[in-house]
């Protein structure tokens, strides 16, 4: 095997934890990729891989290592891709990280729309509202909503999402409901976090045309929509949320929107990608298709009536 093979092989075995899975993926025999990866570990004189009866896993060095080669790889995989003209029809691995809510209600129901349309495109779809370190973890890009922190990185615009200000029925019960902006800020919030810098959000309205942040006092904080919607049913405090997310909580009566005839800012949601990275075929296939995606379901979204 030569270099290149060998490195698709150890990221195979660390990502499926089997040396037998790898090898029957890469169509090789299994005594080929044993022998390949302790080459590679005497070459580089220390061990890659930690092997149980049961499970492979990579130790410390080998999970260094193996951020280095998915990046390598893409690289290497992009200049191929580059070289043998698949813009018509691009291949290859792409790696993509979806914020929980995006993946779960907008991206994954439709995702077999995009294989449809690049069958050789094979996707790993990560998820999560944390900073992600793009270059290390070998991510091609992240789909992101709200304000953008990272500016060493390029933001592809996809849509902008209405937003509304809700509460459950017993936190406005306790609390009274706010009927001017500057009632906010008598009132809780629950807090929502960036993992970069770890400042708070502030709520965000239109105010005499022009754009208010309030800063509401909170004594939760989160940084996941998913635990953001959970701590406001479970009456923490207000929220401020894009409307598709609290759809059947509003229907349901779950959740309350107040500050209804004030205009909220609605919050973009972007595709990002590293500006030094030229952007690959397939990256810019996914980026095209996720825009129409989005463009259309906020177009057609319909919100349930009570």
């Amino acid at each position: 095997m030569d270099k290149f093979d060998t490195l698709q092989l150890f990221t195979r075995i660390v990502e499926l934890g089997s040396f037998s899975q790898a090898a029957d993926q890469l169509n090789i025999p299994r005594a080929t990729a044993s022998n390949a990866i302790k080459e590679l570990e005497s070459n580089l004189q220390c061990r890659l891989l930690e092997r149980t009866t049961r499970h492979v896993r990579p130790s410390l060095d080998g999970q260094a290592f193996y951020e280095r080669c998915t990046q390598i790889l893409s690289e290497l995989d992009d200049a191929e891709s580059s070289l043998r003209n698949v813009i018509a029809q691009p291949r290859g691995l792409l790696r993509v990280d979806l914020s929980g809510a995006h993946a779960t209600k907008i991206v994954l129901p439709n995702i077999d729309q995009f294989h449809e349309l690049y069958p050789d495109i094979e996707l790993v779809i990560s998820t999560g509202d944390r900073l992600v370190d793009l270059i290390r973890e070998g991510i091609d890009c992240v789909v992101r909503a709200g304000r953008l922190d990272d500016s060493t990185l390029i933001a592809r615009h996809l849509v902008d999402m209405p937003q509304v200000i809700c509460a459950s029925p017993d936190y406005l019960n306790k609390h009274g409901t706010p009927e001017q902006p500057e009632d906010l800020l008598s009132h809780y919030c629950v807090n929502f976090f960036s993992t970069s810098g770890g400042r708070n959000y502030p709520f965000e309205l239109m105010v005499n045309g022009k754009k208010q942040d309030y800063f509401l006092k909170s004594w939760i904080a989160v940084n996941d929509a998913e635990n953001y919607v959970l701590s406001a049913l479970q009456g923490a405090g207000l929220i401020q949320v894009p409307r598709y997310h609290v759809a059947n909580e509003l229907k349901n009566g779950r959740l309350v929107q107040v500050l209804s005839e004030w205009e909220i800012p609605k919050m973009s949601v972007s595709a990002l990608y590293p500006q030094h990275r030229q952007l690959s075929p397939r990256v810019r296939v996914f980026i095209a298709w996720l825009s129409e995606l989005y463009t259309g379901y906020f177009a057609n979204f319909e919100y349930p009536q009570k």
